[in-house]
């Protein structure tokens, strides 16, 4: 160049640029396909002066060319715009591959003036035809074509260039399309077979847990499922209080739909709130932009409030609002939200004792309450850990590509004695450890935390075993001597006061509370209660 100036572009040079610029504007603006082809053909009537176009593709199964969008054409004449392989000018192009440029259409042939828009025995002056083909990746999968007075063989050319143009831009956004078509099909796969998988897994029968406390767990569950009810779960850390949830959610006519989980003791004040209702920007420090919050997530489906008993007053009064109105308004904003959302709460305090000392509101607990389910913890419930343990056991050895397996006697005694009281999570924890430090399919003691192995080696050495059968032994040799009058009744009659002595110091130890005794002794509640009335005890509570 030596510094020399540009030679500047001739104006017809600049007048196309401005036409591919547009086009490339409006293809990138447009919500759609059918809207660009549209829009774009406007730019081109406007500039090029063209008459009519059409945009065309492939059907794979009939192998027909049919009209997806066009341009001055009516709905009859779209309709009428179809071609096999091979047939017409539109159909020989997508046959070859190779675009048709016809500066007068009464000299073609293959132009079978199928949409009828003239008249070629009549016409007075050339109309020009133009189809091009669209490319993509490699194969043909439809043509452009468009129509207008015969300009001259040079601006025909200039033509030809820009639909080239047009037609490659096309093509890559037919591509594009397909590409998300295809993605959001494989994702609906993926989200169907999660969905299926989720609703498989908490199906009841496939939660572990034939005790009768957890049998009347899945029976309270199957029957509030498929309500809008309210519902709490009680219980301590780690007695699946989440799993019952999801298996609610999974089993009732939400099951397409959110199911979010809120810890309410991980945040508090402001973000707890906005965690919860959302917040609009710069509502507090921080906000730097709109947030939706987890009830809006959660809409048409459910919300899991976990740890419930620790939300504050202010937020307990917004709770309340939204279990009474079902309605709510985000940080910093004055819009009313309405929503559909199913409330599932827990907790594993006494709520009612809050209540009692005004630390939890009575209006949010009786709204929470509808429906209480409370779950046993795992010392209540002994018959479901080999269950268990097999369940983690299977889990864990093929995540970890282990073989852990063989469990001695003494080894089972010991996980169905130790009292467990970080419950199932507890139990999950001591398997997963065990699978990752095994070495080969024992399970040695030395694989337990040191909480279970502590209480193993107390079972070892505690003298009270001796003393214990010591004791049982006088006893019966006692009754024996005392009772031998009243043969064929002596096993109940001392069964009975055995039975009736232990629960009676049970619950003085307990101030009279049958869930704590129950706990002591380590027995389910229903036994216990069972064993009170047909004993005839009296408790408190």
């Amino acid at each position: 160049m030596n510094g020399a100036p540009e030679a500047p572009l001739p104006t017809t040079a600049k007048a196309d640029l401005g036409i591919i610029l547009d086009l490339c504007q409006t293809l990138c603006s447009a919500a759609g396909l059918v809207e660009a082809f549209s829009r774009i053909m406007q730019v081109l009537a406007a500039q090029r002066q063209y008459k009519h176009a059409c945009l065309l593709l492939l059907d794979d199964a009939s192998g027909k060319l049919s009209t997806h969008a066009a341009f001055g054409l009516t709905p009859d004449e779209m309709e009428k715009s179809t071609y096999f392989v091979g047939e017409g000018v539109s159909g020989h192009v997508l046959a070859t591959g190779r675009s048709r440029i016809t500066p007068d259409v009464r000299q073609e042939s293959d132009f079978l003036n199928r949409t009828g828009r003239y008249s070629l025995e009549h016409m007075t002056s050339a109309i020009s035809f133009l189809c091009i083909p669209l490319r993509v990746d490699g194969r043909v999968v439809g043509t452009i074509w468009a129509d207008k007075q015969f300009p001259g063989d040079a601006e025909l050319r200039t033509d030809h260039a820009i639909m080239e143009i047009l037609a490659s831009m096309v093509s890559q956004s037919i591509r594009l399309d397909r590409l998300v078509f295809r993605q959001k099909e494989e994702l609906l796969v993926q989200v169907n077979q999660l969905r299926s998988a989720a609703r498989e897994r908490y199906q009841f029968d496939a939660i572990i847990g034939d005790a009768p406390a957890m049998q009347e767990v899945f029976a309270t569950v199957g029957q509030v499922a498929n309500s809008r009810a309210t519902v709490l779960l009680l219980g301590e850390t780690g007695t699946g209080k989440e799993m019952i949830a999801k298996a609610i959610h999974h089993n009732s006519p939400r099951r397409n739909n959110s199911f979010v989980r809120v810890n309410c003791g991980a945040l508090t004040g402001t973000l707890l709130e906005s965690e919860l209702f959302g917040h609009v920007r710069g509502s507090f420090t921080g906000a730097i932009k709109d947030k939706i919050g987890r009830f809006g997530i959660a809409d048409g489906g459910t919300i899991f409030l976990d740890e419930i008993g620790t939300l504050e007053p202010e937020l307990q009064v917004k709770l309340l609002r939204v279990l009474q109105e079902r309605e709510f308004e985000r940080v910093g904003d004055t819009h009313t939200v309405k929503i559909d959302v199913r409330v599932i709460a827990a907790t594993n305090v006494d709520l009612q004792e809050e209540v009692a000392k005004n630390n939890f509101r009575e209006d949010l607990f009786y709204r929470l309450n509808v429906v209480s389910i409370y779950l046993p913890p795992l010392r209540n419930r002994r018959e479901d850990i080999g269950k268990l343990i097999d369940h983690f056991l299977d889990k864990y050895n093929t995540v970890n590509d282990r073989k852990l397996r063989k469990i001695s006697k003494d080894m089972m005694a010991t996980l169905l004695r130790y009292p467990w009281p970080g419950n199932v999570r507890e139990l999950e924890n001591a398997i997963e450890r065990a699978v990752v430090l095994s070495r080969n399919e024992d399970f040695t003691e030395d694989l337990l935390p040191l909480s279970v192995r502590m209480f193993a080696a107390q079972r070892k050495n505690t003298p009270s075993t001796e003393s214990i059968q010591t004791l049982t032994r006088r006893l019966a040799d006692q009754a024996i001597a005392d009772l031998d009058v009243r043969e064929g009744e002596i096993y109940q009659i001392v069964i009975d006061q055995v039975e009736r002595a232990l629960l009676d110091r049970a619950l003085a130890k307990c101030n009279g509370v049958k869930i704590k005794a129950a706990d002591y002794l380590g027995i389910n509640r229903n036994t216990l209660n069972k064993k009170v009335k047909d004993l005839g005890i009296e408790s408190d509570g």
